[in-house]
């Protein structure tokens, strides 16, 4: 038979089945049966044993509970479920069972430990929902109540733009993405409706969703809250819409070809270039501007403005980045307190926050400051009215934990403080004791001493108790001492017991109402912090502005005219002044650039800086160059060849294409985009075949036919130039000392003579005599390659016969390939390979 600890568990685990239930005996939270096992490997700690009933041992493993934080963190981050079951009553006043049960579920997208959050970035829970033609997702951070919502395109592309940490799905199919998914019964309208009334009043539905997609979305990921953490809704104040329109849309795999942000294996990024925040809320902001670029241009010009003030009023900037610099995360600590979790630490360094952003109004507001920053200076004035409160209600260095008092400041509360003398006075004469029995008995070694178990005693060393009084009273008797209490100490240990009870009650109460006051002002306070967030970013934008000479971009239609562009991460890692820059123009009549030039030369470096010039110029930043006139751009573009991917598992031709295939598919006249090497991933006919066919799609094509930088290490692509009026060459410039090959770094007009591949090699370390003996096989493959070219209309004469009677499409198509790379006997036979593919395509109709 099961203790009724034992039972209690077993239906508390019952109710979470898929979840490690983390269950609170006294100072540990303790796990069992194979939650236990799962614990003890994952955490490395013992795994022990505990009797739960007759004949009945269980697997036990626990942590003590000031720790739980950190291993919750650790398992929610391998992919786990964390149940946390708490005694809901004091042990001390409760005959029998304790009662208890689970006041949260912690999830990847529901951890609030500081101990798994990255202070740079958000930690979204997001919900995706299908309703016929339209699509939803809904987004929640509830270490901040931020929530946003997106429909139609602009949802899918922002559930891989935000890469949330847990996604709810009706479907599986919907899944997409790293985090965690998990499955949810489809929600009714009727259901919907009732959870958005529920938490943002009966009229939610007309003011907040548009279509039954975005209620069903922001309906379930209100749900799941409700479920797994229910105090967190109270920090979800307000829903902000994702507008496709205003935004240029940029996908995960751009963002990551770009380096914009942070990726292991790699030693720098964009984000941290320009991350010269002060405060997480700084560092989060800039996140959300590079992944979030702007079409808006009223917007970007108030943000440019904003960066601009920065970047020339120097000493004004140093000012405020000293405020900021001691600036707590008031953003989080929000958070905390909308899902009234917050403590007295909290709160203080929440009125330390205040104060600093009331400093920084100060010292932006002698200035003739921008629209966007007197902007953020109306939301820093919300901080007064919490400020007051803050002041009046908490002491000013309050402690941790309410365990002792002094969380309240004196003079907020007569009863308090007049509990709080009372606990002093007992205090002092339980201090002054130890003087007064000394005199009393003459035992010169008698201490006053205290303990959880016994309270206060009175210790005398073995030596002395002939002389203890006989209204002493043993307690304890240990190696060499024995201890005692009296009446009279146990009289004043109760009044000091009895009124700090009290005065740690009355302190809880009136910090909660504190907490609850803050809570009603809560969406003022928000903007607070997103006011802080803005400057602290205006002044890292303009700092790393000024520092590396950046200049404002200029927008205009349909060209971009790059001078002295440079890229600013690689900038940064090679130090000032050593970087090469260049010009990139992209016109009317220079639609599609075609780049050549060896390996490791350059090419993929001019490539993604002109991405990141415009990606910059459109999140409303300045930009790494002379002079920068750009479009707005709706969409950026990037496919990056094999040897750039292979890290991340990208290596394979089939995903090469899909890639390009995407591409393809969305690109507008108001697109950029960037390919490297396309075609490289499979043999030279397969790969000139489907380069060239790609620019004169993207060319040919009005629709389709964005700004376009191609580099390409297929010289025969070059002739294009000839054909297709939009179509200019460049290349990187390369001179030859001696046997040596030298790289300018410089783009230049036409195309490049050759590829250098030999010499790339030699510059890898290639053995010399496979070098020498590569030159030898150059020399004889290129004596020996036919005469066909890579030409736009090949002469007649140039088509090679078909096995059947006349030039088929795939043979038409090998007539205009120049068969680089490949042996005499290696070109017949792959010629050979493809006219069989040909005869087995028309035979195939024939049956």
């Amino acid at each position: 038979m099961s203790t009724p600890i034992r039972l209690q568990y077993l239906e508390l685990k019952q109710r979470y089945p898929d979840t490690i239930l983390f269950f609170r005996l006294g100072d540990f939270y303790e796990t069992f049966d194979d939650d236990a096992k799962l614990v003890a490997a994952e955490l490395q700690i013992t795994l022990t044993s505990k009797p739960m009933g007759k004949d009945l041992r269980v697997p036990l493993a626990g942590v003590p509970y000031h720790s739980i934080d950190g291993h919750v963190a650790k398992l929610v981050a391998r992919g786990h479920r964390v149940a946390i079951c708490e005694q809901m009553a004091d042990p001390a006043d409760v005959k029998g069972i304790v009662p208890r049960d689970v006041v949260r579920v912690v999830t990847a997208g529901t951890v609030t430990a500081d101990a798994s959050l990255d202070a740079a970035a958000p930690n979204y829970l997001a919900a995706l929902a299908v309703r016929g033609n339209d699509t939803a997702l809904a987004l929640a951070d509830i270490t901040t109540g931020e929530v946003r919502l997106a429909s139609g395109p602009e949802a899918s592309l922002e559930l891989v733009r935000s890469a949330p940490s847990e996604l709810l799905v009706e479907d599986l199919a919907d899944a997409a993405g790293e985090g965690s998914t998990v499955l949810r019964p489809q929600m009714s309208e009727i259901a919907a409706g009732a959870e958005l009334a529920r938490q943002f009043g009966e009229h939610a539905r007309d003011t907040i969703v548009a279509n039954r997609a975005e209620a069903a979305a922001l309906a379930h990921l209100l749900a799941y809250l409700r479920e797994t953490y229910a105090a967190a809704l109270g920090s979800l104040q307000r829903v902000r819409r994702i507008s496709e329109a205003g935004l240029l849309a940029i996908d995960q795999r751009t963002l990551r070809n770009l380096d914009v942000l942070k990726q292991p294996g790699r030693k720098s990024s964009l984000f941290e270039v320009l991350n010269r925040a002060k405060s997480p809320m700084g560092s989060r902001l800039l996140r959300q501007w590079l992944t979030h670029p702007l079409r808006d241009l009223d917007a970007l010009e108030r943000r440019l403005d904003a960066v601009e003030w920065a970047m020339t009023h120097p000493i004004e900037r140093e000012r405020c980045q000293l405020v900021l610099g001691n600036m707590p995360d008031i953003g989080r600590i929000l958070g905390k307190v909308g899902a009234r979790g917050a403590g007295p630490r909290d709160l203080s360094g929440l009125r330390a926050g205040l104060r600093a952003g009331l400093d920084l109004g100060m010292h932006l507001s002698g200035g003739d400051v921008p629209g966007l920053l007197h902007e953020a200076l109306r939301g820093l004035a919300a901080a007064a009215d919490a400020l007051v409160t803050l002041d009046a209600a908490l002491d000013e260095d309050p402690p941790a934990g309410f365990d002792e008092g002094g969380v309240i400041r004196p003079g907020f509360s007569p009863e308090i403080d007049s509990l709080r003398a009372m606990t002093r006075d007992a205090r002092g004469f339980l201090l002054g004791l130890e003087r007064l029995e000394r005199e009393r008995t003459g035992i010169k070694t008698l201490k006053v001493g205290h303990n959880k178990v016994f309270g206060y005693y009175l210790e005398v060393s073995s030596a002395n108790t002939g002389n203890v009084p006989d209204h002493y009273q043993r307690r304890q008797t240990l190696v060499g001492a024995e201890r005692y209490v009296t009446e009279e100490l146990k009289e004043h240990e109760s009044r000091l017991v009895g009124a700090r009870d009290r005065l740690v009650d009355l302190e809880k109460q009136a910090f909660a109402q504190l907490v609850e006051s803050l809570a009603a002002g809560l969406a003022s306070l928000q903007a607070v912090a997103e006011a802080v967030a803005l400057i602290d970013l205006a002044m890292a934008l303009g700092e790393v502005s000024s520092e590396r000479a950046y200049v404002r971009p200029r927008f205009a239609e349909g060209q971009v005219r790059i001078t002295g562009g440079r890229h600013p991460v690689v900038e940064a890692a090679v130090g000032p002044g050593r970087f090469v820059p260049n010009d990139c123009v992209l016109d009317e009549e220079s639609q599609v650039v075609v780049l050549t030039g060896p390996n490791m030369s350059g090419k993929s470096t001019f490539l993604r800086q002109v991405a990141l010039i415009a990606l910059m110029a459109q999140a409303g930043c300045f930009v790494p160059a002379t002079e920068a006139e750009l479009p707005l751009f709706d969409r950026i573009f990037s496919r990056i060849g094999a040897q750039d991917d292979l890290a991340a598992g990208q290596s394979t031709f089939m995903v090469e294409m899909v890639e390009t295939a995407q591409i393809l598919h969305h690109a507008t006249p108001d697109s950029l985009v960037i390919l490297d090497e396309v075609g490289r991933g499979t043999s030279t006919f397969d790969g000139m075949a489907i380069a060239r066919a790609v620019v004169e799609f993207l060319h040919n094509r009005k629709e389709v036919s964005a700004r376009t930088l191609f580099a390409t290490h297929y010289h025969e692509l070059t002739s294009l130039a000839g054909v297709l009026p939009r179509v200019q060459n460049m290349h990187v410039g390369v001179h030859e000392e001696g046997a040596e090959v030298v790289f300018e770094h410089r783009i230049l007009p036409g195309p490049s003579d050759r590829s250098y591949g030999i010499h790339v090699a030699r510059l890898a370390g290639l053995p010399g005599a496979v070098v020498t003996r590569a030159e030898h096989l150059l020399v004889e493959l290129e004596a020996s390659r036919p005469v066909v070219g890579f030409q736009s209309q090949p002469p007649a004469s140039q088509v090679q016969p078909s096995l059947f009677g006349g030039p088929s499409p795939v043979e038409s198509e090998v007539a205009r390939l120049d068969i680089d790379g490949m042996t005499p006997i290696e070109a017949i036979q792959k010629l050979y390979e493809l006219r069989a593919a040909a005869r087995a395509a028309l035979e195939g109709p024939r049956k």
